[in-house]
């Protein structure tokens, strides 16, 4: 039976303000923290010297809104005639200037609809009710998404949606009602970056980084019985992908894979052979999308779909992100792989690779651009919240002209980001208006140069967001905790799916296939 709340006057609240009955306000909440303040992780003194006051600017100052959470109990009433000012609720916008996309801030979009937002709107929900409050203990106890997550993933369509437009998603019943006939990239590209809103790059990660990349290849090059067999149970979330390229030796540099796949004598199996390395949920994936050579050469690659078993082996590589992520190393020896799972014909591997590559780097600009964003909301959060030398960080020119930085491009944050959400805006609609090939001969370029964009604004945002926190912008936990974790995890959009040298590179070479051949000065 829950305890009876009490109606208190703030006078009531002051006399309660010795050690042996300390009251506290905050936000019109009273607290009874006289048993607490012994057990109070920054000290008995601290907590007492505002023992019968508003401590609401107090606490505020060292804490984060979700600490609230863990002490309902301590609750025993609220001031009369008040109400609560800071109200934080699941799947609410933000009132943040700049923190959510300016479609969502009351400004005109000429590409996102009703269908957009009723999307957005049930995505928000889903993710901050049945994600969200387990996702930062799992990111710093590196514990992946468990199984039952994916399925009720799968259940919602949310898994579906991350894969974009196709036939898919007609078997499911996707979040805010949105007919698969209606869903686009804009659509998408949501369902991608609400993930990105949790500030837990590694158990986001682990939340099908691995299928988005993995399961195209399978989508589009698979047979009709292999696409039958584990396209549904991988949507739905019964079983798991990830996308196994990299090698110890080869990165970017696809042409040189060595791990081999030799096909048996009754030619009814390839026996696979080799090493994988950074397998994005690699550690947990039942299907592996596989890179193999079966000839010499670039034409000698051919891509196949590994399930795991006999020969196949994965281990937890430790990277900057959490573990949760389940990257891993990978190790086949003597695999038994039936021939009906190649995907694509033998020796068109590079262009299964390349098939799909747009599209990963776009999923990835998606989503630095939104972690960025929550990032700027941080700092303008903090901004109001910290004092010092007698004002608001807010009051400071200095730190207005490092929020104002990060949402530009050069030094500045707000205007970084806004003007890579722009370009990207655009290249989506491009998307939505053009066949895969013709993406692949248009928009090659600009998403590379994109990506390289929007990662050097990563690398901007961090390091003034962490100027703004100071101290806090390093430390695990508390107020800085989504900085301290933005700054050792950004790297991964600049070096993943192509490195930013890479990307500079294959910019201007794109852009020199367009290039008239009458043009002079």
């Amino acid at each position: 039976m829950s305890k009876e709340l009490k109606t208190l006057t703030r006078q009531e609240v002051a006399a309660h303000n010795t050690a042996k009955s300390a009251w506290i306000i905050v936000d019109s909440i009273v607290y009874d923290i006289t048993n607490f303040a012994a057990m109070h992780p920054g000290g008995e003194q601290i907590i007492l010297e505002v023992a019968g006051k508003d401590a609401t600017e107090a606490f505020y100052s060292f804490h984060r809104h979700e600490v609230l959470s863990k002490y309902k109990r301590l609750v025993i009433g609220s001031i009369v005639n008040e109400k609560p000012k800071i109200t934080m609720g699941t799947g609410d916008l933000s009132k943040v200037p700049y923190a959510e996309e300016s479609y969502l801030q009351g400004f005109y979009s000429p590409y996102y609809t009703d269908s957009h937002r009723r999307f957005h709107a049930a995505v928000r929900k889903f993710v901050d009710e049945v994600i969200r409050p387990d996702a930062v203990a799992n990111d710093d106890a590196g514990k992946a998404g468990p199984i039952d997550l994916y399925r009720k993933m799968g259940e919602v369509g949310h898994l579906a949606a991350r894969i974009g437009p196709g036939e898919h998603l007609k078997a499911f019943n996707l979040l805010g009602g949105v007919k698969a006939e209606e869903f686009d990239y804009f659509h998408e590209i949501i369902a991608h970056q609400e993930l990105s809103r949790l500030g837990t790059h590694g158990y986001s990660e682990s939340l099908a980084s691995g299928m988005v990349i993995g399961l195209p290849p399978v989508i589009h090059f698979g047979s009709k019985q292999v696409k039958d067999r584990v396209v549904g149970e991988v949507l739905r979330g019964e079983k798991r992908i990830c996308l196994a390229i990299t090698e110890p030796h080869v990165g970017s540099d696809v042409a040189g894979i060595k791990t081999t796949a030799t096909k048996t004598p009754d030619g009814k199996f390839y026996i696979v052979n080799g090493l994988k390395k950074w397998i994005t949920n690699g550690v947990f994936a039942d299907y592996f999308s596989t890179a193999v050579r079966t000839g010499d050469g670039p034409g000698g690659i051919s891509m196949l779909l590994v399930e795991r078993g006999p020969g196949l082996e994965t281990r937890s590589i430790k990277t900057s992100s959490s573990s949760a992520s389940s990257t891993a190393y990978v190790t086949m020896e003597n695999v038994k792989v039936p021939v009906e799972n190649l995907l694509g014909r033998e020796g068109m591997g590079f262009q299964v690779i390349m098939y799909n590559f747009n599209h990963e780097r776009w999923v990835m600009i998606g989503a630095i651009i939104r972690a960025c964003r929550y990032v700027v909301e941080e700092c303008f959060k903090w901004a109001h919240q910290r004092k010092v030398f007698g004002k608001k960080l807010i009051e400071q020119p200095v730190i207005r002209n490092k929020l104002a930085h990060m949402l530009t491009f050069g030094n500045v944050q707000i205007a970084e980001v806004e003007a890579v959400q722009n370009w990207f805006e655009n290249i989506t609609y491009q998307m939505n208006k053009m066949s895969y090939k013709e993406q692949s001969q248009k928009l090659a370029g600009p998403i590379a140069l994109l990506k390289l964009q929007s990662t050097r604004v990563a690398h901007n945002v961090s390091d003034n967001a962490c100027q703004i926190f100071g101290g806090r912008g390093i430390t695990k936990t508390g107020m800085g905790r989504i900085i301290e974790t933005f700054q050792r995890t950004y790297k991964f959009s600049a070096i993943l799916g192509g490195s930013e040298e890479i990307m500079a590179d294959l910019g201007v070479r794109q852009a020199m296939k367009f290039f008239p051949a009458d043009a002079r000065l």
